[in-house]
């Protein structure tokens, strides 16, 4: 399995306004250019953070543990349409109610991202679907126990610190 390079997405302001669009091998080559994603926090009733591990034939931090949900927006889709539409492919979570927590820009060497954050809390037990290396749930001090050592994704520690570091 690979990621497909010639998918579109759309190319967004700070804001989430379209500019325009790219494919993906665009927007990953080291381009910046601001495409928008959903990450959605799935914590079960006992406070524990469901977290996905990246299969290593992504393009992008491959074998890393990462947000249970993370995705790109399709060209024309609307954000809570692509959180749903990821949940539902990625871990066949298909009723849940999210609440938003956040939207910020994040940048690496090789790509921009405006990030969608949003997290739901649900007894149910996720099913990572072939695009992942399974998962599992985390309590909050063993994510805390693991940051720095090239466990997680740097977008997963940074955005953990931002969202949840004091708590």
């Amino acid at each position: 399995m690979t990621d497909n390079s010639d998918e579109i997405f759309p190319i967004v302001d700070e804001n989430g306004n379209v500019t325009g669009k790219a494919t993906r091998g665009q927007c990953h080559c080291g381009s910046k250019l601001l495409h928008p994603v959903v990450h959605l926090h799935v914590f079960d009733p006992q406070g524990r953070l469901y977290l996905q591990k990246r299969p290593e034939w992504k393009d992008i931090q491959p074998g890393r543990w990462d947000t249970a949900v993370g995705g790109h927006i399709d060209y024309g889709e609307e954000v809570a349409d692509a959180l749903r539409r990821e949940a539902r492919e990625e871990l066949g979570l298909e009723e849940f109610t999210p609440e938003p927590l956040d939207r910020y820009v994040f940048e690496s060497d090789r790509e921009r991202e405006l990030i969608n954050c949003f997290r739901t809390v649900t007894p149910f037990i996720p099913r990572p679907s072939e695009e992942l290396d399974g998962g599992r749930f985390w309590t909050m001090q063993e994510i805390r126990d693991a940051l720095g050592h090239d466990i997680f994704t740097p977008n997963f520690e940074k955005e953990f610190e931002r969202l949840f570091g004091d708590k």
